[in-house]
């Protein structure tokens, strides 16, 4: 019988709450659950001790169906979520034959010895079926106790995904409820400004709006819930419509857009591409870039002239810097025009700047021009925002970003 369902996520790894990684699984198990109905109320951290972790475990239980253990499947000793959910359940872990066959046949394949310690790695409980694990030796277990779900993953990314989509999603229960989100990407308006724009919505109990401040700018998070994806449409949609409307001025994209993918959609539809000079950013810029997908049909390169010679041998003269400095909209805009005549490109964008942590040409960290020039247009931007290298260089790209996709959507792609 179909029901709602009310997901948790533990996520386990001391070295997690050390800060030596960063947790991509507890997302991306909250976005695949949410594209199932499965409603996901709380999250948590647990280090690498079997008290603490049955604990979490038990705690969840109370609270949740479905409970996610992601981590703490390998064959080391700090490796304790079978042990945990053996206590939970008030069961011994045994040695399954078959799974410690699969796993010596799986290190022989890969011409290697099996050390004693991976044994653990084949241990189950009577209530757990075996995830086989494709990729690697950590199997996953499904696990019922008292009506509720528990479901141990390997805590490499790759892994756990692949067994997620084979293994997992198939077995999972069916919620009752359907929920239907969109997100709308804006850029070049601050949060507490677009909130007060769209303030009659935000409290609406049903759709759900939320605002959300991004590197890119800030998104509005819509999700409406129905027994049906049909009637959960009907309650967002018309909300979406009114607040594009309110919002249009700002809004670059919706849900997987970025605001490359959305300067790549108008550059193609204008037949037109674009390059870049980069000194202050050292290729931060073409590196975003070309991680869209498809970008090579409208980008034709980039050249990173960090040092004075290099941006003279491209075509800057040598006298604008010398009278200007380097980090100067005269320069800046000299770069850009480079940029079109290097790569033959309709449009060129360019960036100089000072990253810090010392000054340059009087000029604090953080200080920096950029540029865009095109048909018919040459335009240009001061920034002023302190911070550490890699603070400046993002913002530096981000606003490149915005200005160039603002400047495109106001009809100057011609």
């Amino acid at each position: 019988m179909n029901k709602t369902i009310v997901a948790e996520i533990i996520s386990v790894g001391t070295e997690l709450l050390l800060g030596e990684i960063v947790d991509t699984n507890a997302a991306f198990l909250a976005e695949r659950m949410r594209d199932r109905g499965i409603f996901v109320y709380r999250k948590s951290t647990v280090g690498d001790n079997i008290l603490r972790l049955a604990a979490a475990i038990k705690e969840a239980m109370q609270r949740a169906d479905l409970i996610i253990v992601g981590g703490g499947l390998g064959p080391t000793e700090d490796d304790m979520t079978r042990e945990a959910i053996a206590r939970v359940a008030n069961q011994e872990p045994y040695l399954d034959p078959q799974l410690l066959e699969n796993l010596r046949c799986m290190f022989a394949a890969r011409g290697r010895a099996m050390h004693e310690s991976n044994n653990k790695q084949a241990w189950l409980i009577k209530n757990a079926v075996a995830l086989p694990n494709p990729v690697g030796t950590a199997v996953g277990w499904f696990v019922s106790i008292d009506e509720k779900v528990i479901v141990a993953l390997p805590g490499p990314p790759h892994e756990l995904k692949k067994m997620w989509h084979e293994q997992v999603e198939s077995r999972l229960p069916v919620s009752d409820q359907f929920i239907y989100h969109r997100t709308i990407h804006t850029a070049g308006i601050g949060e507490s400004d677009l909130a007060s724009r769209i303030s009659q919505f935000t409290s609406l109990e049903s759709p759900g709006i939320g605002t959300y401040a991004r590197n890119s700018g800030v998104d509005v998070r819509v999700a409406a819930v129905a027994p049906t994806m049909e009637q959960a449409m009907a309650i967002a949609d018309p909300v979406i419509m009114e607040i594009e409307a309110i919002l249009s001025p700002w809004i670059f994209g919706f849900d997987d857009e970025t605001l490359v993918s959305a300067i790549m959609k108008k550059l193609v539809a204008a037949e037109q591409i674009f390059a870049c000079v980069e000194s202050v950013t050292g290729g931060s810029l073409a590196a975003e870039i070309t991680d869209c997908p498809g970008i090579s049909s409208c980008f034709a390169g980039s050249l990173t002239a960090y040092a004075n010679s290099v941006k003279i041998g491209a075509g800057v003269a040598e006298e604008l810097i010398r009278e200007h400095g380097a980090v100067s909209e005269q320069v800046a805009l000299a770069m850009a025009r480079v940029a079109r005549k290097m790569f033959d490109a309709d449009w060129g964008l360019a960036t100089t700047g000072v990253a810090g942590p010392d000054s340059l040409e009087g000029k604090t960290p953080g200080t920096a021009w950029i540029a865009v020039v095109g048909p018919d247009i040459e335009w240009s931007q001061l920034i002023d925002w302190p911070g550490n290298r890699q603070m400046i260089k993002n913002r530096i790209c981000r606003t490149v970003f915005q200005s160039f996709f603002k400047l495109l959507k106001e009809e100057k792609c011609r």
